[in-house]
């Protein structure tokens, strides 16, 4: 069975490729893993640092992958459906977890400062450094 990939970070691209990922498995008859990755922030002082041990962040990204996930329930029904939680950067993390992939999907923009730009970073590397096809999907295209 083929597997698409599909990059998740809460942002409004990322919610319209995962919709696009799970109709287009629905279609193909593949399962769809959803993949959220984080890391922690730079920090430049101890203090800081000791601070951000603190913070829960792989729980924190689970809870919003099961958020963004469960925005689309009724459009992965039925379908089967592995959620990935990484720590690591976005782009090379997405790009090994498509590794197996016969697709990656990834939103055009995601939480990114760069607003005015018309693909993020992100997506941009994944579009570079995949070795499956890439799909980058506009938050206006659900």
């Amino acid at each position: 069975m083929e597997t698409i990939v599909v990059g998740v970070d809460g942002s409004e691209g990322s919610e319209a490729a995962l919709r696009w990922a799970l109709r287009e498995a629905r279609l193909r008859g593949a399962k769809v893993r959803v993949v959220h990755a984080w890391s922690y922030p730079e920090v430049s002082t101890y203090h800081q640092a000791v601070h951000m041990l603190e913070i829960p962040f792989a729980e924190d990204a689970a809870r919003l992958l099961d958020r963004v996930v469960g925005t689309a329930s009724s459009e992965a029904e039925g379908l089967e459906l592995e959620k990935l939680v990484v720590e690591g950067e976005g782009a090379p993390s997405l790009v090994e977890a498509a590794r197996d992939a016969s697709m990656l999907v990834v939103g055009s923009r995601g939480l990114g400062g760069f607003v005015g730009l018309l693909l993020g970073s992100v997506s941009q590397q994944c579009a570079h450094h995949a070795t499956c096809p890439v799909v980058i999907i506009p938050p206006d295209r659900a």
